[in-house]
């Protein structure tokens, strides 16, 4: 199936000139992180993102690299039903339901999401994906703000009856968590309000998901305050925040996007083991 957009338009120029936007990519050699230079190219930086780092001399044109995951992240927390649209009927949580994802999951813009063998209702999650900046336990709400680096989009792939099915598992271990169910990207917004952005899903074209980040039952600082009470963030870690409205079945062939305004869109085919 052909693709509605080339990796190059895949990174949004819609942001505030505050906005830093970070990235990894792939030219001929090992993984490097970069900085947006301008729409079209992109400049290496040496260290650490996360810490102190230089701008290198070395430009790139953003149509001849690979496009990676934005960061390679210690740790994958997920939060569940976090929008009244998804839960529906249901009660909503009295606190952010967290979950973790393997970081084998882990999947690039681009590459396909891999349908497992034996999976027959593997759905896409449209998400907004904080990012986390340093070291962070036993935050207040305020101090949570200022532990999140950036944000960026991302998939929670999920394979249904694995998940909530007749002869679901006890845990969410492959439902959630089997290699590439976890697409992340294309960049790091660092700088970006993250209280009304627009998340959309597509699936072959077709907008499938809509809904603003204003719509979240628990919004990103009170998620990091929540897990930092009990799991120690460290710079890098990574959590989905949760998806909007209704999903549904991914086969073969399809193509699903996920957009977030003055991030992006990550794009990935789907393809069977």
């Amino acid at each position: 199936m052909e693709s509605w957009h080339t990796p190059a338009e895949w990174i949004s120029n819609e942001s505030a000139a505050s906005v830093t936007i970070f990235l990894r990519f792939r030219q001929g050699g090992p993984p490097a992180p970069a900085i947006l230079f301008n729409h079209e190219r992109l400049r290496q930086i040496r260290g650490d993102m996360f810490g102190k780092y230089e701008e290198t001399r070395g430009l790139h044109w953003l149509s001849k690299v690979k496009l990676l995951y934005p960061c390679e992240p210690p740790k994958i927390l997920a939060v569940g039903r976090n929008y009244k649209s998804h839960i529906g009927d249901k009660k909503p949580p009295v606190h952010p339901e967290i979950f973790f994802k393997p970081i084998s999951a882990l999947q690039n813009p681009g590459d396909p999401i891999i349908i497992p063998r034996g999976a027959s209702n593997v759905h896409f999650e449209g998400e907004l994906v904080l990012v986390i900046g340093k070291t962070a336990s036993h935050l207040s709400v305020s101090q949570a703000a200022e532990a999140i680096f950036g944000i960026t989009c991302g998939n929670d792939v999920s394979e249904r009856d694995w998940q909530i099915g007749p002869e679901r598992d006890l845990q969410w271990w492959r439902a959630k968590g089997a290699d590439t169910f976890s697409p992340l990207g294309p960049v790091i917004a660092r700088g970006l309000d993250y209280s009304n952005l627009l998340i959309r899903t597509r699936l072959n074209g077709q907008v499938v998901q809509e809904e603003s980040t204003a719509d979240l039952l628990f919004d990103p600082p009170t998620i990091v305050s929540w897990i930092s009470r009990y799991v120690t963030l460290t710079p890098g870690d990574v959590i989905y925040t949760g998806t909007p409205g209704a999903t549904q079945r991914m086969s073969p062939g399809d193509v699903v996007e996920v957009e977030i305004e003055g991030i992006g869109i990550l794009h990935n085919p789907v393809k069977s083991a």
